[in-house]
């Protein structure tokens, strides 16, 4: 019998990552305060708020597996907000600009029945380009990313800005660490690709 999967997100982008997996679930918008904690680490609150995330959505269902995620980018060991203007995108790519930047994504798994949990994080390197102005600029109005941490759309023209990706998966970037996640959901007994036409 295939389990309930809840993804405790709101993010469209993670819904449809998950989708890769073949298998239904469900999906649940956590409304929880992201502000770090004094003294917290990037590391440190990107697994609270996963955890967070899917504690928040256990409280909706009766039973499941709930699957919560968080990232934040960091460079020069400061977590990068979302820009919300043309300038402050500007200004943050101009600094990537021949920098690595890290993703860390936080995933938490959760039974909801059992209580058992499992939370890890996920890091994940973009290496940016040595970028003009005009590039940054061009980027930005193309495809004004003034919501998204880092100010730019890696699952759009954003992969043009970069000379190298280094990590474990690909997906990491975007949201949901599908590889990870695979392992997480085998440690619940549930093994994705016996499940296929189950």
């Amino acid at each position: 019998m295939k389990p309930t999967l809840i993804l405790a997100s709101s993010s469209p982008f993670r819904q449809q990552l998950l989708t890769k997996f073949n298998l239904p679930f469900e999906s649940f918008s956590p409304d929880i305060d992201e502000t770090p904690f004094k003294a917290e680490t990037p590391e440190q609150l990107v697994a609270r708020l996963s955890e967070q995330k899917a504690r928040e959505a256990i409280k909706h269902f009766d039973e499941g597996l709930v699957i919560g995620s968080d990232q934040v980018a960091v460079f020069s060991n400061t977590i990068l907000g979302k820009p919300h203007t043309k300038e402050n995108a500007i200004k943050q790519l101009s600094a990537f600009s021949g920098h690595t930047v890290t993703f860390l994504t936080g995933l938490s798994v959760f039974d909801i029945k059992s209580g058992k949990a499992i939370t890890t994080v996920v890091p994940f390197d973009v290496t940016f380009k040595t970028l003009t102005f005009e590039q940054i600029n061009a980027y930005c109005d193309a495809e004004q990313p003034y919501n998204c941490a880092g100010s730019f759309k890696s699952e759009g023209l954003g992969i043009c800005l970069f000379e190298k990706l280094s990590g474990d998966d690909p997906n990491t970037l975007i949201g949901l660490p599908l590889i990870t996640l695979t392992k997480l959901l085998a440690e619940f007994g549930v093994d994705v690709l016996t499940l296929q036409g189950a």
